[in-house]
Parts: C-alpha cells; sequence; structure tokens
C-alpha cells in the first residue's frame, strides 16, 4: 500500500509541474494561450478561433471621453487617446491602400462587360455568337480545305512525321509514366507548327510571319446600351507582315443582313462576364507597338490545358476562341477605321484559330466585316468551325517484355507426359 500510495504522489507532482510550465509558457508567448493549443495526453484538433474585430468607437457630442493624452502614460479608469493616422511622406507600396471605387477618376456609372481568359460563358457558343453579333457557319471554307488537299502544300513523308510528332510529345519528351495534358498538348503543338515551317523553301511567305507569346489584348465595343471589352493574354498568336485575304465576296456579305440572331432569353446574355465599374472608355491596344513590322494578326492558338486553375468546358473553350479571335480582329479594324461604327468594312478582317487539347484539335475562322454591333439587324460577321477534329485516337504505352518465363510450360509438358 506505501509503495502504491508514492507512485501515484509522483504521478501528481509531474502532472502540476507540467501543467505549471505550460501556463508559464503561455504567459511567455507573443500572442498567449488563445493561439496556441498544448497537451499532455494527446493532441488537440480544436480550429483556432479568428481574431476579434475591433469595436466601432460612436462619438456621441456632448459625451467625450476622458483620456490620459495629456498625462502621457497610463492611467487606470481614463480612455486610450485616438490620434490622427500617421500618413507617410513617402510611397510604400507594401501599406497602399486603393480608395473607393467611386472616388477613383476612372469611376463610371455605366457598367463594363469584361470577357478574360477565364471566363467560361454559360452558352458557350451561342452567347459569342450574339456578342459579336455573327452567324455561324459549320465546317472550314471549301477554298480552305483545297488548300490543304493540293500536294504541293504538303510535307514530304507528312504522315511518318506527323506520327513521330506524337510519339516525341506523348512518350519521349518525358521522364515519367505518363506526362501531364499541359505538356504534351503544348509539345504537341509546337511539333506540328515545326512541321509546317519546313515548306519555307516552297513557300517564302512563311518567312514574313513571326509568333509572339504573352501579349496582352483590349478592345472595347458597345452591343445594344451595354459595354463589353475583352482583356488578357490567350496564349500564342501568329503575325504577318501582309493580312489574310477575305474569304466571302460582297454578295455574300450582303446576304448576311438575312441572318437572324438566336435569342438566349431567358438567360441574360451578359451571365457570367465581370461587371466592372472603373474602366477606360476605349482602351483599342493590340499588345504591340504602332511601328510592330507584323502588325496583322494571322492564326490564334490555344491549349485547352494551359492554365492549371482554370478548366473549360469543350464549348465554353469553342467560345473563348471565338471571343479572343473576334477582338483581335476588332482592335485592328478600329487601328484601320477607327473607333467609329462602320455599317461596312471596305475590307474584311479575316484572323485564323486553333484550339487542341493535345489529341482533339478546334479549327476557326472569323472574318469581320462590320463593326456596328449596336443592333441586331444589319450586315453580321461570319464565323467558320470545324469541331472535335481527332488527330488520333489514344496514345498508350505498352509494357515491355525483357524476358520470357517458360517455366509454367515445362511444368505441363512434364504433368501430360505422365
Amino acid at each position: 500500500m506505501l509503495l502504491e500510495k508514492t507512485r501515484c504522489l509522483k504521478a501528481a507532482a509531474q502532472l502540476s509541474s507540467q501543467t505549471v510550465l505550460l501556463k508559464e509558457l503561455s504567459r511567455l508567448s507573443s500572442h498567449g494561450g488563445a493561439r496556441r493549443h498544448f497537451g499532455i495526453s494527446r493532441p488537440l484538433a480544436a480550429k483556432v478561433p479568428p481574431p476579434r474585430k475591433p469595436r466601432e468607437r460612436v462619438d456621441i457630442p456632448g459625451l467625450e471621453m476622458v483620456t490620459y493624452a495629456d498625462r502621457m502614460h497610463f492611467v487606470p479608469g481614463l480612455t486610450k487617446p485616438v490620434g490622427p493616422r500617421w500618413e507617410r511622406d513617402y510611397k510604400d507600396p507594401r501599406y497602399y491602400e486603393s480608395p473607393p471605387a467611386h472616388e477613383m477618376p476612372l469611376f463610371k456609372e455605366t457598367p463594363c462587360y469584361v470577357f478574360n481568359q477565364r471566363t467560361s460563358a454559360l452558352e458557350g457558343v451561342r452567347q459569342a455568337l450574339w456578342l459579336t453579333k455573327t452567324k455561324l457557319i459549320p465546317h472550314l471554307p471549301p477554298q480552305l480545305l483545297s488548300l490543304t488537299e493540293n500536294p504541293a502544300n504538303q510535307i514530304p513523308d507528312q504522315d511518318e512525321r506527323v506520327q513521330n510528332a506524337i510519339k516525341h510529345a506523348r512518350f519521349w519528351d518525358t521522364t515519367q509514366e505518363r506526362p501531364g495534358k499541359e505538356k504534351y498538348s503544348n509539345t504537341l503543338l509546337l511539333n506540328l507548327l515545326h512541321l509546317c515551317a519546313t515548306l519555307q523553301s516552297s513557300h517564302p511567305a512563311i518567312g514574313r510571319r513571326i509568333f509572339s507569346e504573352k501579349y496582352s489584348l483590349a478592345a472595347t465595343w458597345k452591343r445594344g446600351e451595354d459595354v463589353f471589352q475583352i482583356r488578357g493574354q490567350n496564349g500564342l498568336l501568329h503575325n504577318c507582315m501582309d493580312p489574310l485575304p477575305e474569304v466571302s465576296g460582297k454578295q455574300e456579305v450582303a446576304d448576311t443582313a438575312d441572318h437572324v440572331l438566336e435569342a438566349l432569353y431567358p438567360v441574360s446574355p451578359t451571365i457570367d462576364l465581370q461587371k466592372v465599374h472603373v474602366y477606360k472608355d476605349e482602351p483599342n491596344c493590340t499588345g504591340f507597338r504602332g511601328d510592330y513590322p507584323y502588325p496583322h494578326a494571322h492564326t490564334l492558338y490555344f491549349l485547352e490545358g494551359a492554365d492549371a486553375r482554370c478548366k473549360l468546358r469543350p464549348e465554353q473553350f469553342r467560345a473563348k476562341m471565338l471571343m479572343f479571335t473576334f477582338g483581335n480582329a476588332l482592335v485592328r479594324a478600329h487601328k484601320a477605321y477607327g473607333t467609329q461604327p462602320r455599317h461596312v468594312l471596305d475590307r474584311p478582317i479575316t484572323v485564323q484559330a486553333v484550339g487542341t487539347n493535345g489529341r482533339i484539335f478546334q479549327f476557326m475562322v472569323l472574318q469581320l466585316n462590320t463593326t456596328d454591333l449596336s443592333g441586331d439587324d444589319g450586315i453580321k460577321n461570319q464565323v467558320w468551325l470545324e469541331e472535335d477534329v481527332e488527330l488520333y485516337d489514344f496514345a498508350k504505352v505498352r509494357p515491355l517484355i525483357k524476358k520470357k518465363q517458360v517455366k509454367s510450360l515445362q511444368v505441363c509438358l512434364r504433368s501430360s507426359s505422365c
């Protein structure tokens, strides 16, 4: 009995000493005991309480609190003085606080709806067609398809070299068992563009083009009473010295006036677009200087998995392609003809677009015929869209058999002979 009591006393003394130690640590810590949870027997999984919000002070005329500001030291029972806010005489970006939106010089009562590279339009291509006042034509133009069927425009050993480009992107350009989509899709696109560049000896116009990456686009237009803008970076842009020829003739452009745009009722056309009140009136910027030697947009290239934080479905991905292709054409029309709406452009602006996820490709050709986008009547823009073109069915790594195992075969032969 005496030994058991001695053991209990020793355990109680150790427990009390640990408790005293925890209290001392909580006092010495910078944040007190509210932010740190110490346990003796097992760890605690309690959630850290959020910091308390400062209580709002209410100033009542005639009931000013008596402070200890004149005494220059703390006095129990008197209120803590509140001094004027200290303003730095220099600019420190770490402590910058932006003014309220209504106090900014660019604030406007009329909202602006912004489409950026992460916008996921609910209605997809239908919504993009209404926003850009565009008529959709399925499949690519016949004159463009005839160029691809011409043997003079094909690469020697084209099928084999394209297969090697696919193998390089899916199997060879990685140290992992299976590369990610954002990696092999970019590698495959660059490999195919490199194959197209090998035709420069027979097509000298390829030497008058250049690739641009991470350029910032800004285009503005009005659709009815609303103001719309396209801002952001879409990816890879193929610039050229000479503009692309128009796809449709004047008669076909005039016939687009009879086309009726599909309404989105009861869904608002501005759904999923960013609504802002601080913006510039007419920011039209191609992303390049005025003396840039490659002023015309030839082809835009989109990667479906380029942004890991934003994954778009195929329909929304095609809507993004249409919006940024339209933005590149519109901003160049504003540079050439001015920002005033024009019913019909003297020379329509044509821009192409290619989108891929590493296996399926989307092809698009847009012709900008008008910059008068306020109403639903009149001349419409045109877009040709070829959806979901599969380059290959699948790419799978087969296991490599290093040594044939014949033990099971020998056992079967012995059992049958017996």
